[in-house]
């Protein structure tokens, strides 16, 4: 096989693999890398027709890269709204997602029974990005789930909800806090937790 030949297999597989990708962003990366190396290769071998596919393609891939990494923390495109403890919507986001949870957080529980639980859900337009689940200890929230779907786990959107700090010291917060140990110590550094012990703490 020439070097030719493999470049075009190795775009062809690339852009196989960007289908499989279930987040948004990663798939367009990926579908970018190999709308590249396939203009490359049909640019070699002078098809002219696919090289100017791919050629538009890779610029639709690039525009979206660009949109969503503008986007990715941009509170006018992602709204947080507050739920229910009992709610049917919040309840048939949970069920559905209740094994993609386990797998993330198998620590997480939910039990809407007492009028000191909270919801928040996070959208983008009509779509659900994510739900955050907070436990009420006085004036601390206690993250009980912070859980992003798998098309959107590329960005942060549980930071909406912390950055929306009036929402929460309107039901009388003043501090939010996580579990012991909770993955993603990156994230909750870089939204404005601070270290406190085996926890993050957010001051609102």
């Amino acid at each position: 096989m020439s070097a030719l030949d493999l470049l075009g297999w190795v775009g062809s597989a690339i852009l196989v693999l960007s289908l499989l990708q279930s987040r948004v962003l990663r798939l367009r990366v990926v579908n970018a890398v190999g709308t590249l190396t396939l203009l490359v290769f049909n640019a070699l071998i002078e098809v002219w027709p696919m090289t100017a596919m791919n050629a538009v393609l890779l610029v639709v891939n690039l525009r979206f890269i660009v949109t969503l990494l503008r986007e990715q923390h941009d509170e006018t495109v992602f709204e947080v709204v507050r739920a229910e403890p009992g709610d049917p919507f919040l309840q048939r986001i949970l069920t559905v997602q209740a094994d993609d949870i386990r797998r993330f957080q198998p620590e997480a529980g939910w039990a809407p029974v007492e009028e000191r639980d909270h919801a928040f859900v996070v959208l983008r337009g009509t779509e659900i990005v994510g739900v955050v689940l907070l436990d009420a200890d006085g004036d601390v929230a206690r993250i009980r789930l912070d859980y992003v779907v798998p098309a959107y786990r590329d960005f942060t959107p549980g930071e909406f909800v912390w950055r929306r700090s009036d929402i929460l010291r309107s039901l009388g917060f003043r501090h939010v806090m996580t579990p012991p140990d909770m993955v993603g110590a990156d994230y909750y550094a870089a939204v404005g937790f601070r270290p406190n012990g085996r926890e993050y703490v957010l001051d609102l």
